[in-house]
């Protein structure tokens, strides 16, 4: 019985990261400037690693890969965020100015106000 519980969160972890990494994806192809875009992938960088190396380890069970699979999980979860960050950075210092959206609360100059 426990085997099949541990199948089942074990799947289930690696489908989500499967999912994950495809919505990520999907995010760097859709969002408008670079630091939406490295928001986008340096979640989807953690959340799948998270996901999917934990899925891996209950697949293993418990034994040296697993030990292996939580030590590369570890790394990945330190050097990720500090890449992410070590990227923005360089992207300030560059002059890469983000995109800003219009605000569309007030109207245009000639344009009647929605508020009458």
């Amino acid at each position: 019985m426990a085997d099949w519980i541990i199948d089942v969160v074990s799947w289930t972890l690696l489908l989500a990261g499967g999912a994950a990494g495809v919505i990520g994806g999907i995010g760097l192809l859709r969002f408008p400037d670079f630091y939406t875009r490295l928001h986008a992938a340096g979640v989807t960088e953690t959340l799948c690693a998270l996901a999917i190396l934990l899925g891996l380890a209950l697949q293993s069970g418990l034994n040296l890969a697993t030990v292996k699979l939580i030590i590369i999980l570890l790394f990945l979860l330190f050097t990720a965020p500090t890449a992410t960050h070590a990227l923005a950075r360089a992207a300030m210092v560059d002059g890469v100015e983000p995109e800003v959206a219009e605000d569309d609360s007030e109207p245009t100059p000639g344009e009647p106000s929605s508020n009458t």
